[in-house]
């Protein structure tokens, strides 16, 4: 009778682990530190700025009503890169609101309009065949976009960049950011196609020469560094990447080199102090300033870098460290370190290799932008004028940072509920 019991008895599934990361906790803190930053802004002036505290209160009150969504409605059980970015997000919002109060609310809305992007392409890579169909459209409208730049744009600052309307000015390099990888992880699944992938590189050479052409070389390179990241990932050949990145040297010299201006953009490079009040005025300012900060800071609102121009585009970790603390500036980096590890980790398990190769450009992308902003106003590398994700001003560099981590979240199957379940089922 004993052995019938146990025949009987169906096997019990092995429960789940616990998920490590408590995201209530998370959010709390989140929500303290950022509170706590937005204080001395909101009395920095002796009247306070109704608008900045219904630009902060709304910030708060969106991020709280998106977790609540995302956990109970959506059922979500990893929302570890939304942490990140509403708090980075935060950072910048009070950084440029204490330095321009009226340019708050266009900064919110730029938010608002990054998370929408967010939601809408998780649900546009919820499916391969869907993101496969819109590849030649998105390469399209990517190519279409960066003509419409070069014959409509202004020179701002040397690049040909910008696209005014009304206003509002666009850059429509930071969108074609999302299309370059989007173009590229769709084109990953038509591997065996020569002609797929000889129509990819075309669309590759395109974009960076685009960008040669409006001189916005900072995100020319990322571009270059980005499309490296994905053709390793097809091919796994270094000697093929390292055949590509000597050709490219090579085109650099040879733009130097009948382009001589190119190259004069840069003659203050490690040797700032010799053109401390010229070409190295900037990055003299920010490794002075910043290092007066500390590791705790001077306090918001108290810095002389944000007097510099740039100072919440380009300059703006300097103004972090200076206003915000070292400890700061360094936790601002970790995420972004913490964000590359966990696309890599989610690469290797990614049930498409569409994902994989989505998730490591994303965050590729998001590393070389970092290291070209942070070294570049501390004059380890050359000047380029990126901007800093998800914290510099700037509404389209706002939406595309958001975009990248829709990315890097598709390739995590939680993000999908009844996916998720119906592969458990199987």
């Amino acid at each position: 009778m004993a052995e019938k019991n146990e025949k009987k008895q169906k096997p019990k599934k092995p429960k789940k682990p616990k998920h490590p990361f408590n995201w209530l906790s998370m959010l709390l803190f989140a929500t303290m530190f950022q509170l706590i930053s937005m204080m001395p802004v909101i009395f920095l002036s002796e009247e306070i700025n109704i608008e900045v505290v219904g630009v902060f209160g709304g910030f708060i009150l969106t991020e709280w009503l998106y977790f609540v969504c995302a956990r109970w409605f959506a059922k979500q059980r990893a929302t570890e890169l939304e942490i990140i970015a509403f708090t980075l997000s935060g950072i910048g919002l009070v950084t440029v609101a204490s330095v321009y109060p009226n340019y708050a609310l266009k900064q919110f809305i730029a938010i608002l309009i990054g998370l929408a992007a967010f939601i809408v392409l998780l649900a546009i890579m919820r499916n391969v065949e869907v993101i496969s169909a819109l590849r030649i459209p998105v390469a399209v409208a990517a190519v279409g976009l960066l003509c419409v730049n070069l014959v409509m744009a202004e020179t701002i600052n040397g690049a040909l960049n910008w696209i005014s309307l009304g206003s509002f000015s666009i850059q429509p390099s930071e969108l074609v950011k999302v299309a370059f990888i989007f173009v590229g992880a769709a084109t990953l699944e038509k591997l065996q196609s020569t002609h797929s992938l000889t129509r990819y590189l075309i669309f590759s050479l395109g974009c960076v020469g685009a960008l040669f052409l409006m001189r916005d070389f900072g995100t020319a390179l990322i571009f270059f560094a980005t499309f490296l990241v994905i053709a390793f990932m097809r091919s796994g050949d270094i000697k093929t990447i390292g055949l590509i990145s000597v050709a490219a040297v090579l085109g650099a010299g040879l733009i130097i080199y009948f382009k001589p201006y190119v190259a004069s953009r840069f003659e203050a490079y490690r040797h700032v102090w010799e053109y401390a009040n010229d070409g190295g005025f900037q990055q003299t300012r920010v490794l002075s300033y910043s290092a007066s900060g500390g590791f705790f800071g001077l306090g918001i609102g108290e810095g002389r870098l944000r007097h510099i121009f740039a100072s919440t585009t380009d300059l703006i970790f300097g103004v972090i460290c200076e206003e915000w603390g070292l400890v700061v500036g360094f936790c601002v980096i970790l995420c972004f370190a913490f964000v590359a590890v966990y696309a890599l980790r989610l690469a290797r398990h990614a049930r498409s290799t569409v994902y994989s190769i989505a998730a490591v450009a994303s965050a590729a992308l998001l590393l070389v932008q970092l290291s070209l902003n942070v070294f570049g106003i501390t004059d380890l590398l050359p000047l380029t004028g990126v901007t800093l994700p998800f914290i510099s001003r700037g509404g389209t560099s706002m939406i595309c940072s958001w975009a990248l981590f829709a990315f890097i979240k598709s390739a995590d199957i939680k993000t999908y509920p009844i996916l998720e379940k119906q592969m458990e089922d199987k």
